[in-house]
């Protein structure tokens, strides 16, 4: 695994000797499906979400993964009491860290498939088995959801103005079209997460589906829901002044940062296939 941060891979070290002592074989022999849950400080929002998840998909049991991104809340334990496989990180690193970890450990788990899912309840657990159905039947390596062509309760101009832009971006740097490049209800074969490099501490979904789509994987876009969160706050685009919440602020940075993952993956990529 590539590690661009040389901390990272102790801190993953140690995450994972706890992981096998808390769980034991539950963690170390995953059944087919691992559906993997990146959570800062969802205290409240979490627990629902690991319960609602369903036990199998396409008839193939299913293990939910929630790993803890160095929260100070009781986000662990909620996970954990939900059900979960839980894996507390001392240490917040971003999204992306944490479902890189996740990745690692469902694949070295044995699991086949992987799912990941938000733990904000934004996404409709109800869509994932049609998101995993095209995998499972060979049709897709790698399947996202997508509000444009599915739903979404946001009437946030901005945000939806974002979400086109970006569209547009990725798909004319990769020459495949997308309408959703952030939608976190994915499926996708377990072995992808471990041939593409993922290094983004944030915003690993654009460097995720740019990663997948050069190294030549079939990808697949599916309608699906997002819903307006009910509990707690986003985490996206946080910055020096985000407690203020001034408007456009947030926004901004979040799409500069959103921008510069892009276009970093990009040229990585096409250097890599050079």
């Amino acid at each position: 695994m590539f590690y661009s941060n040389p901390a990272d891979a102790g801190i993953d070290a140690d995450a994972l000797q706890t992981l096998a002592g808390t769980y034991g074989e539950r963690a170390t022999k995953l059944p087919p499906i691992a559906m993997v849950i990146a959570a800062y400080n969802e205290e409240g929002a979490v627990g629902p979400v690991v319960e609602k998840l369903p036990k199998t998909v396409c008839g193939l049991a299913a293990e939910v993964i929630v790993v803890a991104d160095g929260c100070v809340d009781a986000t662990a334990k909620e996970a954990d009491a939900a059900g979960a496989v839980v894996c507390d990180v001392p240490v917040n690193r971003g999204q992306g860290a944490a479902l890189r970890l996740g990745y690692r450990i469902a694949r070295e788990g044995g699991a086949e498939y992987i799912i990941t899912t938000d733990a904000d309840g934004q996404y409709n657990p109800l869509e994932i088995e049609s998101l995993l159905a095209p995998v499972i039947e060979g049709k897709a390596d790698f399947v996202t959801g997508s509000r444009r062509t599915g739903s979404e309760e946001t009437k946030d101009p901005v945000r939806r103005a974002g979400v086109r832009f970006f569209a547009s971006l990725v798909s004319l740097l990769t020459g495949q079209r997308i309408s959703d490049t952030t939608f976190g209800l994915r499926a996708m074969r377990a072995e992808v997460t471990g041939a593409v490099q993922l290094e983004q501490p944030q915003y690993q979904a654009s460097e995720l589906l740019i990663g997948v789509i050069t190294h030549g994987y079939r990808v697949l876009e599916v309608p699906a829901t997002i819903h307006k969160r009910t509990v707690g706050e986003s985490k996206k685009g946080q910055n020096p002044l985000y407690s203020l919440h001034i408007p456009g602020v947030n926004n901004l940075f979040y799409g500069a940062r959103f921008t510069r993952v892009v276009l970093g993956t990009w040229w990585r990529e096409r250097r890599r296939r050079s």
